[in-house]
């Protein structure tokens, strides 16, 4: 067996974890603090904002708005599920998280993921229909094909989850000193005294899999979509679709670049640290970005919200 990194060779009957976090002292961790903290206030004033101005906005009742509030939402839990601990252990010593606790939050955390990369990619099947088949596109993406859709999302991600986390903490720990901010596979895995060939070939493939078929669906769609657009004789037309769209690329191009470094391109991350980086991008930044990206760009988002706020000032 191969020396542990802790030079521990021992099987540990563990109860809890230690998220070590980021290495620095005092001002460091302030520092990070006051970070995380920002984010995550960013994050959840901005998708709280679009599931509200969805819900309440008639205009907004639309297949692509129906799956944009499901992103919010998913967004919403993503980084809440990360940040209240993450900001907790920025001011405590201790760090401790729970055995249960830790296979929860990589549960949930693995179901949200999952979900929101098949989101992702219909929204990108929901455009290509209204734009290359309008005449269509009211009976293939009616609101109960919508909803059986996201369900499904949730399934599918429930289902990877659960493999996921049944495989990793199956697995006999050697220390329980996490070198992260979470409880996410990889560092996990460090943590085994088992040889885990095995699981990170299961994560491989699976991830793989999701961000490939995933990826295909997104790209196809807006092949079509550009083509689509090209042929439109009208300038003015093609700019809103355009814009309409480049919301959703950019949005998805985030997501599925940082997903792909973690996760489907192993040794990508040279070390935790940089790893630890790249997952407050996609736990915190794309979470703060997303309804940024699409009230900024989405001439429709911004009339439903000066509306909102006028009948408010009003009342």
């Amino acid at each position: 067996m191969q020396p542990h990194r802790n030079g521990n060779l021992s099987e540990m009957p563990l109860q809890e974890f230690v998220l070590e976090g980021f290495e620095g002292g005092l001002q460091t961790q302030a520092l990070l603090f006051t970070l995380f903290l920002a984010l995550y206030m960013v994050a959840i004033l901005g998708n709280l904002t679009m599931i509200v101005l969805i819900t309440l906005d008639a205009r907004l009742h639309s297949p692509m708005y129906f799956f944009l509030k499901n992103l919010s939402f998913l967004d919403l839990c993503y980084s809440s599920l990360i940040a209240p601990k993450a900001l907790a252990n920025f001011l405590s010593s201790s760090k401790v998280i729970t055995f249960a606790g830790c296979a929860t939050q990589l549960f949930f955390f693995a179901m949200m993921g999952t979900t929101e990369a098949f989101l992702l990619a219909v929204m990108a099947y929901d455009r290509f229909v209204a734009i290359c088949s309008p005449l269509r596109y009211p009976i293939s993406m009616r609101p109960s094909v919508c909803a059986r859709l996201v369900l499904g999302f949730y399934c599918g991600g429930c289902l990877n989850s659960i493999l996921q986390t049944s495989f990793t903490f199956s697995l006999p720990f050697c220390s329980s000193n996490i070198d992260h901010f979470l409880c996410d596979l990889t560092p996990l895995l460090q943590l085994t005294c088992a040889n885990t060939a095995i699981n990170k070939l299961v994560m491989f493939c699976i991830c793989g899999l999701i961000i490939v078929s995933t990826t295909l669906v997104v790209l196809v769609s807006y092949g079509y979509i550009t083509m689509t657009i090209l042929k439109m004789g009208l300038v003015a037309g093609r700019l809103k679709l355009f814009s309409t769209c480049g919301s959703h690329m950019t949005v998805v191009s985030l997501f599925y670049g940082t997903v792909f470094v973690i996760y489907a391109q192993p040794g990508a991350v040279e070390s935790m640290e940089q790893g630890k980086v790249v997952s407050v991008f996609y736990t915190l930044v794309i979470p703060m970005l997303n309804p940024l990206i699409y009230s900024l760009r989405n001439k429709d988002v911004k009339d439903a919200l000066q509306r909102l706020i006028q009948k408010h000032t009003a009342i």
